[in-house]
């Protein structure tokens, strides 16, 4: 499965979180420590589901990037 993954660069880490599994966070010093850490929660996420008898969703989000001109 492929789910999307979106950063959020703070002052001192980045902030990783899928919108196809809601509560599914992690963070990290770097941008590749996030994301090596978010790859390992949603393996963890998705175990927790199955575990739980609950269905594992389908990654249906995607993202773009729009440009503006900035006024």
């Amino acid at each position: 499965m492929r789910y999307t993954v979106i950063l959020e660069e703070g002052q001192s880490s980045y902030g990783a979180f899928v919108p196809d599994l809601p509560g599914c966070i992690a963070t990290g010093e770097t941008k590749e420590e996030a994301l090596n850490l978010i790859k390992e929660a949603i393996e963890f996420h998705i175990e927790g589901l199955i575990e739980d008898g609950v269905e594992v969703p389908e990654p249906h989000c995607d993202f773009a990037h729009v440009e503006v001109s900035a006024a």
